[in-house]
Formats: C-alpha cells, structure tokens, sequence
C-alpha cells in the first residue's frame, strides 16, 4: 500500500537550485513524485510555484522524505495549525519535537503565519499565544537547557515553513549565493578587496561586524592589523578564547606571543613564562579594563577593544592557563554570551580557529555573511558546510590576510561614521612573515 502526501514549494526554486535538490531528495530516500503544476516564473521578479504528490512504500519512509523536502522550503498542501506540546519539566522537550534549521522559518498559528525570531540551528521552537508586544502570538527558538516547564514546544513539521535563501537577483561578488567551494589557489587578493568593501558597506549602513579570532592571529604577528581595525571603528564584537587575550596582552607587556618574539622569531630568556606572567599581571590589576586605565597595557587588540568599547567574550576551556579573569569559565553561560553577540552581527570574519568559529557558526541564521580563513582547509570546509547562503572561505595564511584586509579598508581613509564613534583612520598595513593557523593554548 502506498503512502502519499501533496506539498507546495514556492520562490525562486529554478535558479536557486530548490526544484533540482527536492527533486533528488525523494529519488534518493526511494520515494517517487508526482508533479501535478508547475508554474514558471519568466521574469526576474516572478516567483516560480510547484506543487507534487510524493509517495512511498511505507510511512517511515515518507516522513523521511517529507522532512527533506520541508529543510528546503516545501510546505505541505493546505497545511494546518503547528503542533504544540507543553514542556514537561524543565529542559525537558516533548517526543518528536521539531528541531530548528538556521534558516527564516514562520510557524502557522491561529490561522496566521509568524515570523521565528532568533532563529538558529538544532533548537527547540517555543510559541508564546499572547507574548507579543500586543498580544499577538510570538515564536522563538531557546536551546534546550533553556527550555522552562509549560513551554509550548512545536512537534514534528506541521504548520512550520523553512525559507532557505534564494539566489539575489543581482550578483552577490565575493558573497554569491552558496559559493561554498574552498581552494588556495583563487586570486586571493582580489577576494580580500571584495571583504574590505562589503566590511565598508556593513558599517556606512550601521550594521555590525563580529570578529571570531584565534591565538595565530598573534603568533603570526597579524595583530598590530586587527588593532587597527578595531581602532578604526571595524569591529564591533569580538569572540575569542582566553589564549588569544593572553597572548596578545603578553605582546603588549613583553613584546612576545608564547615566548616568541614576533618580529625577530628569537625566544628571549624566560620567554616561555611569559605568557603566565601577564596573566598574573592582570588578575593583580583585577582584569584587562583596569589594567588598560592603569597604563599597564598599552597596545594591542584587547587595548583597543577596551578604548572602543568594544563587546568582548572571551570562552574558557579546559586548557585555558590562569585563566584572564575576563574569561568565562562556565560553559552554558560563555555560549549564550556568544549567542548573543552572533544574533546581532551582520558579518562575521572568522580567523584561524575552528573551536570558536564552530562555536559562533552554530548560533548564526544562514543568512548572515561569513568569512573564514585558515591555513587548514578542513576548518574552511566545516565551517561553509554548516549552510550558510552567503560564505567566503579561504585557505591562506592569517599573517598575510589579516594585514591585508586591514591595507584594504582602511587604504583611502575616507572618513566614516564606524558605529562606535569618530572617524575611520588610514591604518598599517603590509607584509608580515607567514605563521601558522588553527588552536593554541
């Protein structure tokens, strides 16, 4: 006996590559289709509509292959209220509840769709029937050790529609629609000026830019540029780890990063306690801030930080040296820290660190910009896989891009309300000697 279901799906589902993956989602779970209409759009504004009958051998195996079609934007026929089950007991979810994409969702509620905000990945979604500004129903998602007993908590897919971005009707230069390839051999240069400019449009148009950077952009002595993308108003929020802060701190205090003269490659005497030096400097001074306002740091990416104001969360781990009394130690609060800051951003700029560009590309909806860059490959893949619509990925050395990006945005030194305050400044850049990428302590 058959199984069957009718769905509708709707868009720019042609040119956006929707019709082509549905259409192989149910060939590839053993499913067949049916297209009853299909009506193309034959303009440049005109939306394509496509509605088909998909069967199955048995029920499990359509609901596989409605649930793949559903992550691509098909709703089915005549779709009824979403299904709503009270939270049992604190971070308890229903049986069978739907679990988030990172893509714009509406939930069907009352007979009328909603908007899910904070939408992102692998969450629980939560419908408050009166819980807007007006009494209006509200959806949003909340992690699951945030779910609250009587929570309505939506189950399976019913009455939920995904919108996955579609292909911009112009084009999109380093931020085309789901460029997702990875390769060290495109002309990176022209690449890092296509960033630079769109870092200059988020901020001309008030938008927010977040930084997610590891300990190499140190080592390798790009820092001097970072901190001068922060001082110039570049970067709103930064996300990094306690190694990162250590280090660059330590370079303001000893002139080195893990012992390592930076500009020479010598390793001066001692220079291996350095690191553990400045940390017990600034537990004494009782934190980056006030060793900033003591005069004890007097440079680097965390001293700018502190003189922009900067939004800075620094996530512990179990590695972490001291650590910084800036760091946050407790896991849960450091990722809704990090959540936070994700929510706000409208571009983010990943540097040479796979734990906290995981970390951060968990929490952003698909249709955030993002630019990773590493020397690994691996980290550039993990990270564009992850979905987003709109990804550059680069595998280069961070010595050389982070100068390089900052020779770029800052090169006609126009002046620029950044969102925090004054004018954008022409800052260094240039060439700095190869370093490494990926974690450090």
């Amino acid at each position: 006996m058959s199984h069957e279901r009718t769905v509708e799906i709707e868009g720019h589902i042609i040119d956006s590559g929707t019709m082509q993956r549905c259409f192989g989602a149910v060939m590839d779970l053993g499913g067949s289709f049916d297209v009853e209409r299909f009506d193309v759009g034959k303009h440049e504004d005109e939306e394509s509509y496509c509605r088909m009958t998909v069967s199955a051998d048995d029920a499990e195996t359509l609901r596989a292959i409605l649930h793949e079609l559903h992550q691509n934007g098909a709703v089915l026929e005549s779709p009824t209220d979403v299904d709503l089950v009270a939270a049992p007991a604190d971070r308890v979810v229903p049986p069978d509840f739907y679990s988030t994409t990172n893509h714009p969702t509406e939930v069907l509620y009352d007979g009328e769709w909603t908007e899910v905000e904070r939408i992102e990945m692998d969450c629980a979604l939560v419908v408050e029937p009166d819980g807007g500004p007006n009494g209006e129903p509200r959806a949003h998602t909340k992690v699951l050790n945030a779910v609250e007993e009587g929570d309505l908590i939506a189950t399976d897919q019913s009455g939920i529609r995904v919108r996955p971005p579609e292909r911009p009707r112009s084009g999109g230069g380093a931020f085309g629609f789901m460029q997702g390839g990875v390769s060290a051999e495109r002309p990176s240069e022209s690449t890092i000026r296509e960033v630079a400019a769109e870092l200059r449009a988020v901020k001309r148009s008030g938008g927010t830019v977040m930084v997610v950077a590891g300990p190499a952009v140190i080592h390798s002595g790009a820092g001097d540029a970072l901190a001068d993308l922060v001082a110039a108003g570049y970067v709103d929020a930064l996300s990094a780890g306690n190694g990162f802060a250590t280090h660059d701190l330590e370079r303001s205090l000893y002139g080195t990063s893990l012992g390592m003269d930076v500009e020479t490659l010598e390793h001066p005497r001692k220079g291996h306690k350095h690191h553990i030096w400045t940390i017990s400097e600034i537990i004494r001074a009782g934190g980056i801030e006030p060793a900033v306002e003591e005069g004890i740091v007097t440079e680097g990416v965390m001293y700018e930080c502190v003189e922009r104001d900067v939004d800075v969360v620094l996530a512990g781990s179990i590695r972490d040296d001291g650590p910084l009394p800036d760091t946050i130690t407790d896991a849960v609060e450091a990722q809704n820290a990090i959540r936070e800051q994700a929510h706000e951003a409208d571009i983010v700029i990943m540097l040479a660190t796979l734990l906290h560009s995981v970390a951060v590309g968990n929490c952003l909806p698909s249709t955030t910009k993002t630019v990773c860059v590493d020397i690994n490959p691996a980290t550039v893949t993990q990270l564009l896989d992850r979905g987003s619509a709109q990804a550059v990925g680069m595998v280069t050395d961070i010595g050389t891009f982070v100068p390089t990006l900052a020779e770029f945005v800052l090169e006609d030194g126009d002046d620029i309300d950044a969102g925090n305050g004054g004018d954008i400044e022409a800052g260094n850049g240039g060439d700095i000697e190869a370093g490494n990428g990926g974690d450090e302590a």
